[in-house]
């Protein structure tokens, strides 16, 4: 069997087979009601309802399948597959634990709609200490964390897990498929936020979950046709589109991540340096050993949330706006949002712009922002 390079496969990645006069992909199917054999009823197509059967977005999910090395679904936002998981999985009695320093409506989600159910929620850092897993039913881990960038062994922790006897599930939005496929690395389950970079344009919302597991597939399955959890025909259809450039975006995002590292790491008046492709980076090792690639997200601290207000400001190219991993190269002061941060602490998410042109553009903005 070939192995294809990171390029080949997003490019590839879910297109049908190829028919003569049919384009490479095919565009969103938007039905809601399908044709139905008039004996048989459903059995007789996939297609039966929209809101389970959709062909779009089945070409959509074994694309992503392909690049995470498992079968995925698709959901309507990467809030809704992770609360899936937590949903479908979970029982009143059971223990997860979950990231302390990871995405703040996941710890929300936890100290309120779990711990009302009945779940009980524990939190650990993502680079440690990691509790005893005795008892514990899942573990989800977010690595890189967001918006931290600690980074944890996830090959070690599914190990323990599973002696356990616990499912481990891996938040891998910052890394996305081609910068780490954690079932590759013993994870039960993979799951992400494809609006940030794996579909990196910032025009939709998405989410998605992989797995090997049939029982877990079928466990998900039933619980997005039960909730409607699901992406629209066309977000799916961009979405699938977008793969095709993600190993570019990807190399272009990291390397200017690294240009801008090279310019920060020589300034006192940046602290809090946070890259984990830097060798002084206290999650390096394991990144190195584990990843890929290094996703294009910094972060430093600038002081105070004026000088970050007056930075933003400054900047030409820097656009201040939430997410992260698309094309334009953003920041935002995560204090704000509820991430538990220093008041100015910034997380910058590279885009594909020139490297020189952004290290230019980021120097004169801080320089202008004393």
């Amino acid at each position: 069997m070939i192995e294809y390079g990171d390029g080949t496969r997003s490019v590839h990645a879910g297109l049908p087979p190829a028919v003569p006069g049919e384009p490479f992909l095919p565009g969103p199917v938007f039905a809601a009601p399908y044709h139905l054999d008039p004996a048989i009823g459903p059995s007789a197509s996939p297609n039966g309802y929209g809101r389970p059967d959709n062909r779009t977005r089945r070409l959509l999910e074994a694309a992503i399948g392909s690049l995470e090395g498992g079968s995925a679904l698709a959901f309507a936002s990467g809030q809704a597959a992770v609360t899936a998981v937590l949903l479908s999985v979970l029982r009143p009695g059971d223990t997860v634990v979950l990231p302390a320093d990871g995405y703040y409506p996941v710890r929300g989600f936890a100290t309120s709609v779990l711990a009302e159910l009945g779940v009980r929620p524990v939190f650990a850092p993502t680079a440690g200490p990691h509790p005893d897993y005795a008892g514990v039913r899942l573990v989800l881990l977010e690595t890189p964390a967001n918006p931290g960038l600690d980074v944890c062994d996830v090959a070690a922790l599914s190990a323990r897990a599973r002696a356990a006897g616990a499912l481990l599930a891996v938040d891998n939005t910052a890394a996305t498929p081609l910068g780490q496929r954690p079932l590759d690395l013993g994870a039960d389950i993979s799951l992400a936020s494809g609006t940030k970079a794996l579909t990196g344009h910032s025009d939709l919302l998405l989410g998605y979950v992989a797995t090997r597991s049939a029982p877990l597939l079928e466990s998900l399955t039933g619980w997005r046709t039960l909730t409607g959890s699901i992406p629209g025909a066309f977000d799916a259809w961009l979405a699938h589109r977008s793969l095709f450039t993600l190993d570019l975006r990807l190399e272009r995002q990291s390397a200017n991540a690294a240009a801008v590292v090279a310019a920060l790491a020589g300034r006192s008046d940046v602290t809090g340096l946070r890259w984990p492709g830097r060798a002084e980076d206290p999650a390096f090792e394991v990144a190195t050993r584990q990843m890929r690639r290094i996703p294009g997200i910094v972060g430093f601290d600038l002081g105070s949330a004026d000088r970050v207000a007056r930075f933003l400001a400054a900047s030409q190219l820097v656009a201040a706006a939430t997410s992260f991993g698309g094309v334009h190269t953003s920041a935002d002061r995560r204090e704000q949002w509820g991430d538990d941060t220093a008041p100015g602490f910034v997380r910058l998410s590279c885009g594909i712009e020139d490297a020189a042109d952004l290290v230019a553009d980021i120097t004169a903005a801080l320089d202008a922002s004393k």
